[in-house]
């Protein structure tokens, strides 16, 4: 059984535990000084990319042992890192930004140390997602996290109609080269009306925050060179358009066209013009 609490904390580092460290999203001077010292202090630092954390080990003027640690060979580098901390180790957890766990492999490492009784301690830092989230004036009390959307168009169209019928504001990640084609999709399933805030190089010195709705963000990088990350901040559909969205109803409507000669496209289209939606949320239904 695990345990229930930590308490009674010593002097930082403690033997046998995994400390998960927020570092930097881009900015290196967005750093704790607690952070700092178990990065300079534990038996070893396991990172994303080893090139990545030799930039704040660099500029702090700190030494110690690196092990790569990512998507690619994590599940061989767990029982290692295990094994340390059961020897008394106390080993350090970070990715290339932000709180490690999120969108890369720590969580099965931390899911790992509580099978084997092991205690984890977080080492708050800097979040990509929420600074993008606090920072867009969107509603923020409720709000959803994707990480990155798939990148299979099936997937990835199935996952912007899920977004686009959620009332919460959707927080979520992007690369540069799949920007605009995102962008095409929230217009055809949201509307370009719907309130949306894009945010590149959080905290670096090119930061940019783009937009007030979707059809907006679109004109201004229609002839950009895209580059950068990109997180994404999207407002919630407003419930009273929710409620006027029967989707048993038009479904089997939709499926009644089609049964009675029209395509798909064209069923779509007549259903969408009709209920004031667009043509991608009654195209999906099926």
């Amino acid at each position: 059984m695990n345990k229930i609490s930590l308490s009674h904390r010593g002097q930082e580092p403690e033997k046998g535990i995994l400390y998960l460290v927020g570092t930097p999203i881009g900015n290196l001077s967005d750093i704790s000084s607690r952070a700092l010292n178990i990065l300079e202090n534990v038996f070893l630092i396991a990172c994303e990319d080893t090139r990545q954390t030799k930039k704040i080990m660099n500029k702090y003027g700190i030494s110690n042992r690196l092990i790569s640690f990512n998507q690619i060979n994590c599940l061989s580098k767990i029982p290692e890192i295990i094994s340390y901390l059961k020897e008394g180790n106390s080993i350090a957890l970070v990715s290339d930004a932000g709180l490690p766990g999120i969108c890369d492999p720590g969580e099965e490492l931390v899911r790992e140390t509580n099978k084997h009784n092991l205690d984890t301690i977080c080492i708050p830092g800097p979040c990509a997602a929420l600074t993008a989230l606090v920072s867009s004036g969107l509603p923020s009390s409720k709000f959803i996290f994707e990480g990155f959307l798939p990148k299979k168009k099936s997937l990835r169209d199935k996952a912007l109609f899920e977004i686009s019928k959620n009332e919460k504001t959707t927080i979520f990640f992007e690369a540069p080269h799949r920007l605009k084609q995102t962008l095409k999709g929230l217009k055809e399933f949201c509307g370009g009306e719907r309130e949306i805030k894009v945010f590149r190089e959080l905290t670096k010195k090119f930061e940019e925050h783009i937009g007030f709705n979707i059809d907006e963000v679109i004109n201004y990088f229609e002839k950009k060179e895209i580059l950068g990350e990109f997180t994404i901040v999207l407002k919630g559909i407003d419930s009273l358009n929710k409620q006027k969205i029967n989707e048993p109803a038009l479904k089997k409507e939709l499926n009644d066209l089609i049964k009675a000669g029209l395509s798909l496209s064209a069923a779509s289209k007549y259903l969408a013009k009709k209920e004031n939606l667009t043509k991608k949320v009654v195209y999906n239904l099926i």
